[in-house]
Order: structure tokens, then C-alpha cells, then sequence
């Protein structure tokens, strides 16, 4: 069974191959094109990146060659002569053919190679890709080479992604900025919030995680901080192959997933099936003072937050690959994930004021149901010239999530203050996705490309809040409940033309995206539509300043659409005194992006670093303020007012944020690789935001402030004896400001183990997620005259994680690096190639 290797190793070979080109200069004649097939004898697979040789009898240095393509073809330009030819795969028995008199272009036929056991065993190391692997546009993360995310979810895997981090509410992030657009195989999720459904992605699941800060005209504007793809793992070898992973964890953490594929010459059959049970306890604590207006102490409250999370779901993915002619594929799949979930939720406020103490207790005992279906096709037509084709990709998904909660709130030891409210919400995502690229390549080292892509989302949330009667009738509260309405239908166009002069190459393009967007309020009734168009150009500039050497310069303009999430006024309603809502008039954010990068291979090692600078305006910003509302509780008779905070996002003038990134991989021996990434970055933001507070006065407060911050990753991977991997992950998150206060830093070291076993068919992994449970994000809030608070938010405790993989008629390695033979890239989307 062959091995997949990339093509870096092909293009390593090919340049030895060529070295001696300059030495020998034949007799200048008509060149001639020689052609074949290389495939495997045994299962008559192609051989992609083989290398083929053409040498001088009397001169054995190779002056001519070339590499197989997808198909395992070749066909390369010689010169008329007599040749010794030499076909070449890694891991296979060479073909040499001695003495070939070639005087006009001919078909070499089909070139059939054996494996080669004595070194198959060296192949699998050589070809065992690191962790990370950095390039010049783009930084790539092999999940299947970590075993610290062992039995995790997506979440875990992207917080150990370079430049990208995960607050402990699940916020994802790109070089610090929270405004990333999230991909999954190419293509927009439809949930709700991406935050939470990354959580229920197990990592096993995944095959890679490319990261683009800079996103040329191809791709969607949407993400000011840059574009986030997650590719599932996928089959690709002939036969029945595929791997299982069952995984048992402290907290509960009951974990399966299979990737089973069933491939021939005219069709491949894929799956992915998967099965969790898990718990994940979190807290919170939040310490406020309540201040007068005069900055005096009015009253403390100390809010402390204790929930589990129980999570019981499966999810699989059913495909299939339909090889229709060798230049046309047809790919169909579809995909369903359904999780059931009972979120138990104790919130205690301990009171002190009037030198008054009391403890209330508020219990929100929340259940809910997650369901998710989506359809994928793909087309693609490849023509004769390599890298012209034409791509067509639908897609269709519907998304369901149903949350009821019965909360319970009293005061301890005074059974008479118990009342009971409820919440029940119910959302619906109904999402399509049209899209067609043609990419035609020109001359030898120049490509146009043209495109289209529309996306259409209807979204409905339903959600009311009110109290439970002494009767059992539910009352609802009008300032909570609404009907909720979400139109989305962005329609784009885009052109790119890029090309290569000696060592510099260049990417010039121009996106055009109209968007028209309803926000309506069913209940109450409120419409408000926004429509906008516009260009969104990009410039790419690469020089190569050595072979192992480029520095390249980067433009693109970038748009943030706000979510669902930020604009949706529904509520969440565990603490009705620190409430969070979305606003309904928020616009979008509009930035433009500049990088100059720099990589470089010395040695062992890997650099890239780059400075950017990224200019954005009516940037988002959450900001704490009082909503008017009051909360009264009564204390031995006496009647106590605590003010609603209100959490909101909001519009803010600009931000001016400049950054420096470096990234390295090394490898000082060959049983120890070392990751490191380091983000420094300040952002200075203006603006000022007005509401009028519960005296009905105008308030405007100024958020001018600038924050330095930096955050940095380190991984180190080590083969003890007795080949046992050892894997420590350690990130540190610097403190910076926010425009109400202060985020404080924090740390997590996670650690992994794991051991081949059943001659290395199968992997015992054992991993420590937050070994020190420190993960906790914490910040400080100040307005004057309003609050001074302190909050300490821990998503998930420190996890343990035992895992077993084994793998049927496949080898360690192979399919945790993805993409299907002959189809890789095919799932569309903004990432296909």
C-alpha cells in the first residue's frame, strides 16, 4: 500500500535532478515531448509527484526531468538524443530504462512500480509532517500530529493554532482581533453561535486548520482579522481503510469517532461517524461595587457562578466521490449532528449593604437540543492544460436549536422570597450556497481566474422571558421577549490575475459583494433593512531572495458583518442583574489590511515573521452599562434596588492596530520539534458612545485608549526511548486594556503522552488539558459613578483524556493528513483549488 507524500519532496527531488542542467548543453535541435503513466503494480493506483529522470549514457548526471501529476501522467520537453531514463517514487523499487534512442515525441506507455520493503519503514518517518507547517501566505496545523488535543473538541484544537487564540467562553481570535470569519471545509456555518458549536466538534474529526490573515480577492471579504478553515478528515486510499478513536476522560468524557473510506479507479465512499458523552464544569465569579454617584460605596455584590455542561450527541458525514470521466469529478455529502444537552446552572449573590448581609440564590436548570443537517455537491472539469478547470458548488443546511430554562431564585433561609421565572428560546437557520470558479492558467507562469459565490440565510429565534405563577401559568416579560427576524443575501463577484516574472510573482484582484440584510423585530414590531455594496481589492507581492529565502507585501480590504449573535436582542438570562444582549443597530466594520512578511529555511529551522498593520472603522466593541431596569428584593421587610447591568456590543468610531508576528519551527535532533509563536500587537481606539441612563440623563462616555498586548505559544514535541512521544503545549496571554478596565493575563500548560502499539497500528494517547487549572480569564470594569467590578471566568476545568486509535489497512500517518487521491480540495468552497 503506497504512502502520500506532498509535494515539496517531489519538487526537493526534482531540483537534484536538475543541478547539473548547467554543465552539459546539448546540441540545440526541436525539442520532443515524451509521455506515459506511472501507477502502483499492485493496485493499479497513480502515483502522483513520481519523478522521472533522462540522462546521457556516458554522463550519468540527469540534465531533463520532471514529476507526475494527480493522474500519474507525465509528459516532458527533451531533446532528440539517446537517453538512460530513470522512474523514481519514495518507498518503491526504481525503473531504469538503459540506452533509449528517442528521436520524436513518444508515449512511454504505462510505467507500473513495486514497493520497496527495506525501506518502507524510513519513508514513514521521512514523510511524517510536523505540527505546524509555515508558509509564506498562510499558516497550516496537521491536527493528527498533536496529541494534546486527544478527545477534545475543535476549541482545544484552535487554541494551539499559531496567531490564534480561545478565550475560556470559547471567543475565537486572529493575531488578538476577535473579528475572524470561521470556514468549515470552505464553507460558512449556519449556527448560530460558531463559539459553542466549535465545541462540539470533537478534535478527532479534524484533519487540518489553515489559517490566512491576509485573504486574496478569491475569497470572502467577510473577517477583518482574516479567514479560519477547518477541513475534516476525509478517505483517499484504495481498498477499505480508515481509523477509530475511542476516548475516556476526567471530567466525563466519553468520545467516538470512526473515518472509515472505501475507494476504487471510478468511486470513493467516505465517512465519518462519531458518538460524545461529556460534562464540563465551569464557574464564574464576578465581585461588583456599586458606587454612587459621587465614586462613594453604595453596596457589594459578589456573584459566583458554578454550571455543568452535560453534553450527549452524535454527528456523522456520508459521501461519495464519483470519478465520472478521468477529467470530471462529481462529489456529493451530507452531514448531520444532532446533541442533546442539561445545563444545571447555581448562581449565589452575596449582599452587603446597610451593613445588611444576605445570599440569594438563583438556579437556572436549563435543557436543550441542538440539530444541525447540511448537503453538500461539488463539480469540477478539468481541461487538457494543467491547473485550467472549472468548479460549481451547492450547498443547503438547516439548523435547529431549542433552549427551555426554569429558573428559581430566593433569598437563603427565607422561604417566603422564592418566585420562579423562565426562559424558552427557539431558532432556526435556514442557509444556502452557490458557487462557480474558472481559473485558466496562461503561458507558463501566468493565471486569470473569475467567479461567483451567493450566499442566502433566513434565520428565526423566537424567545420569551417571564415569570412562573403560584398557579403554574406563565406570565411573560415584555422588556425580554421577542420574535426575532435575520434576511442575509450577499451576492459576489470577483476576478484575479497573477503572475510570475523571474523571482517576483504578484496576485492583483478585485471582489464586489452586494449585501442586503433585513433585522426585523416581530414582536414588537420594528423593520430595518440595510443595503450596501462594495469593491474589495487585494495586491499580493512575492520576491524570492534565494532559493530558501522571500519577502513578500500584501494588501486587502476586509468587511465585519455583525452575527446574529451581536444583533439579536434576545437575552441571556442566568443573572438578571448582568445581562447580555445584542443590538439590532449595529453596521458593519470596514478594514483595510497591510503585511510585509519575510521566510526563510536555515538549516533545520523554519522563520517567518511579518509587521502588519490593520485600519478599521465602526469597529465593535462590548461595553457594560445600566439598562434602566432595577431588580427590588426584599430583606426582612425592607425593599433593596439593584440596577440590570447591561452587556451590549456597539459601534465605535476607528482603531489603529499595528502588530509583529514570528513564528519557528526546529528541529535540533531528530527525535525533538520545536513550535513557537509571538504576537505583539497595540491598537489605539477612538470613539464615544451616548445612552441615557435611569435619571433619563444623557451620558456620553469617551473610549479612547490604547492597548499593548502580546500573547505567545510553545510546543515541544520529544521521542523518549522505547519510542514514547512526549508533547508539552504552553501559552501565555498577556495583560492590555479594554476601554472600561483591564484584562488581566493568564497561562495553560497542557501535556501529552503516546505509545505505538500492535505494530504500530494502533496509538495509546494519554493528554492533560490546563494542568494547572489556571485557563481563567479575568478582567476588571470601571464606570464612574456606576460600578467597580472584578470577573473570573473559568469555561472548562482541567481535563484528562485516555485515547486509543487503530488504523485497519493503513498506515501511522496516513489520512490524518487528509485530501482524497486524486481529489484533494475538491469540497469547494472558498478554499477550493
Amino acid at each position: 500500500m503506497r504512502l502520500q507524500f506532498n509535494h515539496t519532496l517531489a519538487l526537493f527531488a526534482l531540483f537534484f535532478i536538475l543541478n547539473g542542467t548547467a554543465q552539459q548543453k546539448p546540441i540545440l535541435k526541436e525539442k520532443i515531448k515524451i509521455s506515459g503513466t506511472v501507477i502502483e503494480k499492485t493496485t493499479k493506483q497513480a502515483l502522483e509527484y513520481a519523478t522521472i529522470t533522462f540522462s546521457n549514457p556516458k554522463n550519468p548526471k540527469a540534465f531533463a526531468g520532471g514529476i507526475t501529476n494527480a493522474k500519474g501522467d507525465f509528459d516532458i520537453e527533451i531533446y532528440p538524443g539517446m537517453y538512460n531514463i530513470k522512474v523514481e517514487f519514495i518507498s518503491f523499487k526504481p525503473i531504469e530504462l538503459q540506452q533509449r534512442l528517442l528521436q520524436k515525441s513518444t508515449s512511454l506507455g504505462t510505467i507500473a512500480l513495486i514497493e520497496d520493503a527495506a525501506q518502507l519503514n524510513e519513508v514513514v518517518v521521512i514523510a511524517q509532517k510536523s505540527s505546524v507547517e509555515i508558509k509564506l501566505d498562510k499558516k497550516i496545523y496537521n491536527v493528527g500530529q498533536d496529541m494534546t488535543v486527544k478527545g477534545g473538541t475543535a476549541s482545544d484544537v484552535l487554541n494551539n493554532v499559531p496567531s490564534v487564540a480561545v478565550d475560556t467562553d470559547g471567543t475565537v481570535s486572529l493575531r488578538g482581533n476577535e473579528n475572524v470569519r470561521i470556514l468549515i471545509d470552505g464553507r460558512p456555518t449556519n449556527v448560530t453561535n460558531i463559539n459553542d458549536a466549535l465545541r462540539t466538534i470533537s478534535s478527532d474529526a479534524l484533519d487540518k486548520v489553515e489559517v490566512i490573515t491576509n485573504p486574496s480577492a478569491r475569497y470572502d471579504a467577510e473577517g477583518g482579522a482574516g479567514i479560519i478553515n477547518i477541513v475534516l478528515k476525509k478517505g483517499k486510499n484504495n481498498g477499505l481503510n480508515g481509523s477509530v478513536v475511542a476516548t475516556i476522560g476526567n471530567p466525563k468524557n466519553l468520545d467516538f469517532n470512526s473515518n472509515i473510506n472505501y475507494k476504487t479507479n471510478h468511486y470513493n465512499l467516505f465517512t465519518t461517524l462519531g458518538y460524545n458523552n461529556s460534562d464540563s464544569p465551569g464557574n464564574t465569579k464576578t465581585n461588583t461595587n456599586y458606587l454612587n454617584e459621587d465614586g462613594s460605596l453604595e453596596k457589594i455584590i459578589n456573584e459566583k457562578n458554578t454550571r455543568n455542561r452535560y453534553r450527549d450527541g452524535y454527528n456523522g458525514t456520508v459521501g461519495i466521490d464519483l470519478f465520472m470521466t478521468p477529467s470530471i469529478t462529481w462529489t456529493n455529502a451530507i452531514r448531520y449532528r444532532k446533541q442533546d444537552g442539561v445545563n444545571p446552572e447555581n448562581v449565589n449573590f452575596y449582599n452587603y449593604e446597610n451593613n445588611d448581609f444576605y445570599i440569594r440564590n438563583r438556579y437556572n436548570d436549563q435543557i436543550s437540543i441542538d440539530e444541525d443537517f447540511q448537503y453538500n455537491t461539488n463539480f469540477t472539469k478539468k481541461f487538457k492544460k494543467d491547473g485550467h478547470k472549472l468548479t460549481f458548488d451547492f450547498s443547503t443546511s438547516n439548523n435547529k436549536d431549542i433552549d427551555d430554562s426554569i429558573i428559581t431564585d430566593q433569598i437563603i433561609d427565607a422561604p417566603s422570597s422564592k418566585f420562579q421565572e423562565f426562559t424558552t428560546s427557539f431558532r432556526r437557520d435556514v442557509s444556502q450556497l452557490i458557487q462557480t470558479d474558472y481559473v485558466l492558467p496562461i503561458g507558463e507562469n501566468s493565471q486569470f481566474e473569475i467567479g461567483y459565490k451567493g450566499q442566502f440565510k433566513v434565520l428565526t429565534t423566537d424567545y420569551k422571558v417571564g415569570e412562573i405563577g403560584t398557579d403554574g401559568s406563565f406570565i411573560s416579560n415584555p422588556n425580554y421577549s421577542n420574535i426575532f427576524e435575520y434576511k442575509e443575501k450577499i451576492n459576489a463577484l470577483y476576478t484575479q490575475f497573477g503572475s510570475k516574472i523571474d523571482k517576483l510573482s504578484y496576485l492583483l484582484g478585485i471582489r464586489f459583494e452586494d449585501s442586503d440584510i433585513d433585522i426585523n423585530l416581530l414582536s414588537p414590531v420594528n423593520f430595518n433593512t440595510k443595503k450596501y455594496n462594495n469593491f474589495f481589492p487585494s495586491a499580493f507581492l512575492t520576491y524570492e531572495l534565494s532559493d530558501e529565502t522571500s519577502l513578500s507585501l500584501n494588501y486587502s480590504k476586509r468587511i465585519s458583518r455583525p452575527s446574529s449573535r451581536y444583533i439579536n436582542p434576545f437575552s441571556n438570562y442566568s443573572s438578571n442583574v448582568n445581562i447580555f444582549q445584542g443590538n439590532p443597530d449595529l453596521n458593519p466594520s470596514f478594514t483595510d489590511v497591510y503585511e510585509l512578511a519575510y521566510m526563510s529555511k536555515i538549516g533545520k529551522a523554519t522563520l517567518t515573521s511579518s509587521i502588519y498593520y490593520n485600519y478599521s472603522t465602526s469597529v465593535f466593541q462590548f461595553i457594560r452599562r445600566p439598562n434602566g431596569d432595577i431588580v427590588e428584593t426584599e430583606v426582612d421587610g425592607n425593599i433593596t434596588e439593584t440596577p440590570v447591568i447591561l452587556i451590549t456590543p456597539i459601534n465605535l468610531a476607528k482603531e489603529n492596530r499595528y502588530g509583529f508576528e514570528f513564528n519557528l519551527n526546529y528541529s535540533p535532533f531528530k527525535w525533538w520539534r520545536l513550535n513557537n509563536n509571538f504576537n505583539l500587537f497595540k491598537s489605539i481606539t477612538t470613539g464615544d458612545y451616548t445612552y441615557t441612563d435611569i435619571n433619563d440623563v444623557e451620558v456620553t462616555q469617551n473610549f479612547d485608549r490604547t492597548a499593548l498586548s502580546w500573547f505567545t505559544r510553545l510546543s515541544s514535541k520529544v521521542t523518549l526511548p522505547y519510542k514514547i512521544d512526549w508533547q508539552t503545549n504552553a501559552m501565555y496571554y498577556a495583560p492590555k486594556n479594554s476601554p472600561q478596565g483591564k484584562y488581566l493575563d493568564m497561562y495553560i500548560i497542557s501535556l501529552a503522552f503516546s505509545k505505538d502499539v500492535l505494530k504500530e497500528k494502533a496509538t495509546i494517547s494519554l493528554n492533560v488539558s490546563d494542568l494547572f487549572n489556571s485557563g481563567k480569564r479575568r478582567f476588571k470594569t470601571y464606570i464612574p459613578g456606576v460600578i467597580d467590578s472584578y470577573t473570573e471566568l473559568q469555561f472548562r476545568q482541567r481535563q484528562i483524556n485516555l485515547s486509543f486509535t487503530y488504523r485497519f489497512n493503513k498506515k501511522k500517518g496516513e489520512n490524518e493528513k487528509g485530501g482524497r487521491q486524486n481529489n484533494e480540495n475538491r469540497d469547494g468552497g472558498d478554499f477550493a483549488e
